[in-house]
């Protein structure tokens, strides 16, 4: 696996697997055994009417971009260089990726990859023009940020945000970004599946992510996916290739997580996430959530959970499965207390967990 210094670069050098969409990085698409992960395949979803999306929009896709390309930019972003194998200094070096405005505040939403280990951040918009910019905040655990754009507020046109859990497959799409760095280019396609999971820059696993086979490469990373409404329903993050250019199946973490992180970016600078402390994946004997591994000094090993239980429910949740406890630990809080019921060599036992907040890696 080759880590692309520049989108230029990425346009002559083949890769295999999945990877990142942006310049700066590229990483496998694997399935983590966390809290938020499990040995389970994805629900594979088979588009059975491609032409009937949906959207009952009647908006072509040049319509469409005439009334979001503005809000499209361009991200370039200067980073250490690496070390030469002599020891001496790498010097700098630039990447681009993709972003999109989402308020008038100058705030853009992009890619944690996209702006990782930044020196420098600068946002060219649509006419050419070219501002600074500083990172609010990052979360590596649903590869999303928030950088902060000194551009003038005639320059700041904020683009919705759609309903996610409202698309279907088959739906029209249309992504908008930076592939290669030729900016202000667009593709279109089609909702291939929901309910991805694909796996984030600190090998957690990021829920319901929408693919598509819109054309999406290399600097694509951090623009919007949108619907044939013109909202955002997902900012484009991942594909799966063998050649390391667009195979037609790209994944884009979906707009319901970026309106939870994003916020919280703003607010804060950082989000925070449940943790339990366990690798798990799904019961073989019956419904639930078996723990492979619980790691010393997490919060399930205080609370005296053990390697092979079953967490068959987590309050008056029943758990059928190692994605609904995934996800179930995910909508809480660090410092929730939730009763965890369990099958333990034929018994049930119930403990009360403190959850934690997951590490950053």
């Amino acid at each position: 696996m080759q880590v692309f210094k520049n989108s230029r670069a990425a346009l002559a050098t083949a890769m295999t697997g999945a990877a990142l969409l942006g310049a700066a990085s590229v990483a496998a698409l694997t399935i983590v055994f966390d809290d938020n992960a499990s040995t389970a395949t994805p629900t594979q979803v088979t588009v059975t009417n491609a032409a009937a999306a949906a959207s009952s929009s009647t908006e072509t896709v040049g319509d469409i971009y005439k009334r979001a390309g503005d809000s499209v930019v361009e991200i370039t972003v200067t980073s250490a260089g690496q070390a030469s194998p002599t020891g001496g200094t790498g010097g700098t070096q630039q990447a681009t990726g993709s972003g999109f405005v989402y308020d008038t505040q100058g705030h853009v939403v992009t890619n944690q990859h996209v702006v990782d280990g930044a020196q420098s951040v600068s946002v060219k918009f649509a006419n050419g023009r070219t501002y600074p910019a500083t990172v609010v905040g990052t979360d590596p655990s649903t590869d999303l940020a928030v950088i902060d754009v000194d551009a003038p507020a005639s320059a700041l046109k904020p683009l919705e945000l759609g309903d996610s859990s409202a698309v279907e497959v088959g739906d029209g799409v249309i992504a908008i970004g930076s592939p290669f760095g030729l900016d202000q280019t667009v593709t279109t396609g089609i909702v291939s599946a929901l309910h991805r999971q694909i796996t984030s820059p600190n090998n957690f696993s990021i829920d319901d992510a929408i693919q598509t086979d819109a054309a999406i490469n290399h600097g694509n990373s951090g623009g919007p996916l949108l619907d044939m409404n013109g909202d955002v329903i997902g900012v484009n993050s991942q594909i799966e290739s063998d050649s390391g250019g667009n195979d037609g199946v790209g994944f884009a973490v979906p707009s319901n997580t970026i309106s939870r992180i994003a916020a919280g970016l703003i607010d804060n600078g950082s989000v925070e996430h449940a943790y339990l402390g366990v690798a798990i994946d799904d019961s073989a004997a019956a419904a639930g959530a078996r723990l492979a591994e619980v790691r010393t000094g997490t919060p399930a090993a205080r609370a005296g959970l053990k390697s092979g239980d079953v967490v068959t429910k987590v309050g008056d949740t029943s758990i059928g499965s190692a994605d609904e406890l995934r996800r179930l630990v995910d909508s809480k809080q660090p410092g929730d207390q939730v009763e965890v019921t369990v099958k333990r060599n034929g018994t049930t036992k119930t403990v009360t967990v403190t959850l934690g907040t997951r590490p950053s890696a």
